[in-house]
């Protein structure tokens, strides 16, 4: 088709040409005293159309052969940039296969391959890039004295250089993630405060603060944390909600007295405030530092819909009470006893009421939930042997020696 083409337009330059010049009886008179050239129009336009190709053809030798340094110099370059992206290649390459001295050797090579040249060496993004990648080897080959000159190197770079700048992101995200290897919690800290508002706030950084502030033993912040990545969908629903649930018992723990504990408790969310574990292990160190009464508040909202909690969360909230129950005031009572009456079968929820009738003095009553708690073949052991010895206690109390031994010789058979 092509060559249908060009056979089309040769005949119609062909024609246009016999057209204009065919008839053409033009003269041209060249005068160059003292002598006169007479030409014929066509013979002229040709001899200028040649005359033109040539000076041009001249003119073009001359520039290629005055621009021979330069083209020379811009193959150089051309080859050391080759070379300088061949190693960075290499370097990403052995990186990611483990061979980490083949990719600190690679990528220092396309360092030195780029400085010479001031053209490439103003290439800031592909330095800092190998001075990273070099830094990542070292790290993983424990030398930390180099591994931190290069991040040094890396970024001073991005910050010199705007094109740089997602590379110094990226290496104060390594830095972070490697002071968290090395077990530097203050200095991985100090590395994500030191990135952009907008870089904070990413998935990497959140997860890289959350380990950092575990490490560092701050469960406010961890959970703060924590509660963002869940919100930006970082962790399955369950896993995001174990991961909370476990910081804020941290949180809980961290208490070393009844004031911290009860301003850790303020310091939780609606939501944390509202999970029965959490609640649980609250009311448990509320007893342990001697404020029985805040923790009964805490574990109140759980035992009025007790029925509805799962078996977990109803051992959890049933557990605890047993912790708060010096000082059980008479208003608790119409609580136990309907989830006695609604769960009949569960020997926790036996046990702790026979516990609270006891603290109340109601011995026969708590005699009879605590012998069913105590018989329960499936009920935890920990429960079965609390509940004989709290058995032996009231046979003690009423005098019955025979009783009390029993109880006691059956407690000591569950360990």
């Amino acid at each position: 088709m092509r060559g249908v083409v060009w056979l089309l337009l040769i005949f119609a330059v062909a024609v246009i040409a016999a057209t204009t010049f065919g008839n053409n009886d033009g003269l041209v008179s060249i005068y160059w005293h003292p002598w006169r050239v007479d030409l014929s129009f066509n013979l002229f336009v040709l001899l200028m159309l040649v005359a033109s190709i040539v000076l041009y053809a001249l003119v073009q030798a001359v520039n290629a052969l005055v621009g021979l340094p330069r083209r020379a110099h811009e193959w150089r370059l051309l080859q050391r940039e080759r070379v300088a992206q061949a190693a960075l290649r290499e370097a990403l390459s052995f990186s990611f296969a483990g061979r980490h001295s083949r990719a600190r050797r690679a990528a220092q090579r396309a360092i030195e391959a780029q400085a010479p040249s001031h053209e490439l060496s103003g290439d800031a993004q592909f330095t800092a890039l190998a001075h990273l990648l070099a830094a990542q080897s070292a790290h993983r080959l424990q030398d930390r004295a180099a591994r931190d000159d290069q991040l040094q190197k890396a970024l001073e770079l991005a910050q010199a250089h705007a094109a740089a700048r997602p590379v110094g992101e990226g290496a104060r995200l390594l830095a972070a993630e490697w002071a968290i290897e090395d077990r530097d919690a203050e200095r991985a800290l100090s590395d994500l405060a030191a990135l952009p508002p907008g870089v904070a706030r990413r998935t990497q950084a959140l997860r890289l603060r959350l380990q950092a502030a575990r490490l560092a033993r701050q469960p406010l912040e961890a959970l703060r944390t924590a509660r963002l990545l869940a919100k930006h969908q970082a962790f399955a629903p369950a896993a995001a909600q174990g991961l909370l649930r476990a910081l804020a018992i941290d949180l809980l723990d961290s208490a070393r007295d009844g004031d911290q504990l009860l301003k850790s408790w303020r310091q939780l969310d609606d939501a944390d405030r509202a999970d029965a574990f959490i609640a649980a292990q609250a009311a448990q160190r509320a007893g342990d530092m001697g404020i029985p009464r805040e923790g009964r508040a805490w574990l109140r909202p759980f035992w009025e819909r007790l029925p509805r909690l799962s078996e977990g969360e109803r051992a959890a909230v049933t557990r605890a009470l047993l912790g708060v129950m010096q000082g059980l005031p008479s208003d608790w009572l119409p609580l136990i006893e309907g989830a006695v009456r609604e769960l009949p079968t569960d020997p926790t929820v036996a046990h702790a009421a026979g516990r609270a009738l006891a603290e109340r003095q109601l011995w026969g009553r708590a005699r009879r939930l605590l012998e069913f708690a105590a018989n329960a073949p499936h009920a935890d052991a920990v429960r079965r042997r609390d509940a004989w010895r709290t058995l032996a206690k009231l046979a003690e109390q009423e005098g019955d020696t025979e009783r009390a031994h029993e109880c006691h010789r059956q407690a000591a058979t569950l360990g």
